[in-house]
C-alpha cells in the first residue's frame, strides 16, 4: 500500500470500505489551465499580459476558473513566480475565479504558501484557488537553487499539505505561529496528481482532485477509481469531485486546429529530448518528421485532447466526460498565435457549453 495512506492512517484518517462503486455526477464547468507561455520572439512581459488578456475574455465565454502553473528555470513558461503571476490576472478581472494549478508544495514552506494565498484572498475575496502538488516542477539544477539542497522529502507532502490548511483555520489559543493574512480564510484546496498518490491522499483528506490527464494520462483510470472509492467525506467537501486536464485546439476547419496543435507537439518533443525553449511557430506535418518513438509519444497525449472544428470538439470532449465522469474538464492549448489561441478557447467554450449534462448515477 502506498506510503501515504499508512501515514496519514498513523495521523487517524483511516479509509473507507474498499469497494464502493464510484459516483459520476453532472459536468457542467470548465476551467482554463495556462502556463502563460512564452513564443519565440516574444518575452515574458507580453506572456503575462496575454495570459491576462485571456482571463478577461475566458470571463465573458463562461469559464469557471483560471489556474496557472508553477514551473522553473523554463524559457517558455512565465508563471514561475506563481502568487504574483494570480495577481496580476486577478487584479485585471471581474468574476472569474484565479488560482494556482498548482503550487509545488516542497519547493516552500506551507507557512509562506498560506500568507501568499491569504493575502491573494484577502485582495479578491471569494475567487481564490489553490492546487497542491508534489512535483518540483523544474530538474534538479533549478531545484538545488531553490532549495539550497536536495534534503527536502516529497514523502512530507501530505504533512505538509495539513499542515497548510490548517494555517487557514481560526486560531487556537496559545497558537504561537499564524498567518497572516490567511488565517479563518475559506480558499478551497486541491490536490493535484498524475499518479495514485495524488489520488489516495485527495480521498483521504476529502479535498477535490485535479488529474493531469492532459500531459500524463497512464493512470487515469486507476486514479479515479482510486479516489472515488477510498474518499472520506471532510468539513471541505462532501462527495467526490473531479477536474480532468484536457487538451482543445479549435478552429473553422480541422486541417488549422490539427496545425495549431503542433506547437504543443513540438513542446513536449523538445522537453523529453532535454531541449526545452520557447513555444514555437506552428509546422505543416510537423509529427511525420519525428522518429517511432517520438510519434508514439504524441499519441499517448491524444487521448486526452481533442482538434478540430467546433461539432467535432463537442463531440471528442462529450465522450471523454462520459469516460471518465468528470465534474469538470480543465482546458489547456498552448497556441502560438495570440488571437487563434483566444479564438480556439472561444470556440471549445461554446463547445463545452453544449455538452449535456450526466445526471447524478452510479456505475458498478
Amino acid at each position: 500500500m502506498n506510503r501515504v495512506v499508512t501515514e496519514m492512517q498513523q495521523k487517524g484518517a483511516g479509509l473507507p470500505p474498499a469497494g464502493r462503486p464510484p459516483t459520476v455526477r453532472a459536468m457542467t464547468s470548465f476551467s482554463i489551465l495556462d502556463l502563460a507561455p512564452i513564443i519565440e520572439g516574444g518575452d515574458a512581459r507580453r506572456a503575462l499580459h496575454n495570459a491576462r488578456d485571456l482571463a478577461r475574455h475566458a470571463e465573458r465565454w463562461g469559464y469557471k476558473r483560471f489556474w496557472l502553473a508553477e514551473h522553473h528555470s523554463m524559457r517558455g513558461i512565465a508563471s514561475a513566480a506563481t502568487s504574483v503571476a494570480i495577481a496580476f490576472v486577478a487584479g485585471g478581472t471581474e468574476t472569474i475565479r484565479v488560482g494556482a494549478g498548482g503550487i509545488m508544495l516542497p519547493n516552500h514552506a506551507p507557512l509562506i504558501i498560506a500568507e501568499q494565498f491569504g493575502t491573494l484572498e484577502a485582495l479578491f475575496p471569494g475567487r481564490i484557488d489553490l492546487g497542491l502538488g508534489r512535483a518540483p516542477g523544474t530538474d534538479q539544477a533549478a531545484a538545488y537553487a531553490m532549495r539550497r539542497n536536495l534534503a527536502s522529502d516529497t514523502d512530507r507532502f501530505p504533512q505538509d499539505v495539513v499542515e497548510l490548511m490548517r494555517y487557514f483555520e481560526p486560531a487556537q489559543p496559545g497558537q504561537r505561529v499564524i498567518a497572516v493574512p490567511g488565517e479563518d480564510s475559506d480558499i478551497p484546496v486541491w490536490i493535484l496528481g498524475s499518479s495514485l498518490f495524488g489520488a489516495q491522499l485527495a480521498a483521504i483528506l476529502g479535498l477535490p482532485f485535479a488529474f493531469a490527464s492532459h500531459f500524463a494520462p497512464q493512470q487515469m483510470m486507476e486514479a479515479l477509481e482510486e479516489y472515488r472509492t477510498r474518499f472520506q467525506p471532510s468539513a471541505r467537501l462532501a462527495k467526490p469531485y473531479v477536474m480532468m486536464g484536457y487538451n482543445i485546439f479549435a478552429a473553422a476547419t480541422e486541417d488549422e486546429a490539427r496545425l495549431l496543435s503542433t506547437s504543443i507537439m513540438q513542446a513536449f518533443v523538445n522537453l523529453r529530448r532535454g531541449t526545452p525553449g520557447k513555444l514555437q511557430p506552428p509546422v505543416k506535418d510537423y509529427d511525420r518528421t519525428l522518429a517511432p518513438m517520438e510519434r508514439g509519444i504524441l499519441d499517448m497525449l491524444t487521448t486526452c485532447a481533442a482538434v478540430g472544428t467546433v461539432d467535432q470538439v463537442r463531440e471528442q470532449a462529450a465522450a471523454f466526460v462520459a469516460r471518465t465522469g468528470a465534474d469538470e474538464l480543465m482546458v489547456t492549448g498552448q497556441i502560438f498565435d495570440h488571437e487563434k489561441r483566444l479564438r480556439s478557447f472561444e470556440l471549445a467554450a461554446e463547445a463545452l457549453g453544449n455538452i449535456p449534462a450526466h445526471s447524478d448515477a452510479t456505475s458498478g
